[in-house]
């Protein structure tokens, strides 16, 4: 059985929390290269009250089109 993360062309990285914004939007730096971008909570983590603070380490999946990241797990 196949996990959903395989399934998405999307990619994922690991990264920082480094602000937490209105509407369930963090501002994460990413690890491999430094990059700031803003992220939003995905779905399930929402549905099961995953909190995310600042400085957490995180995994986001990013959009190849340069859109919004949405976190997918907590580290």
């Amino acid at each position: 059985m196949t996990q959903g993360l395989e399934l998405s062309k999307n990619k994922v990285e690991k990264g920082v929390v480094t602000e937490a914004l209105p509407n369930v939007l963090f501002r994460v730096v990413l690890d491999d290269n430094g990059k700031e971008t803003m992220a939003y909570l995905a779905g399930k983590m929402r549905m099961h009250k995953i909190r995310v603070l600042v400085g957490d380490k995180v995994e986001v999946e990013i959009d190849p089109y340069g859109g919004k990241g949405r976190i997918v797990r907590r580290l």
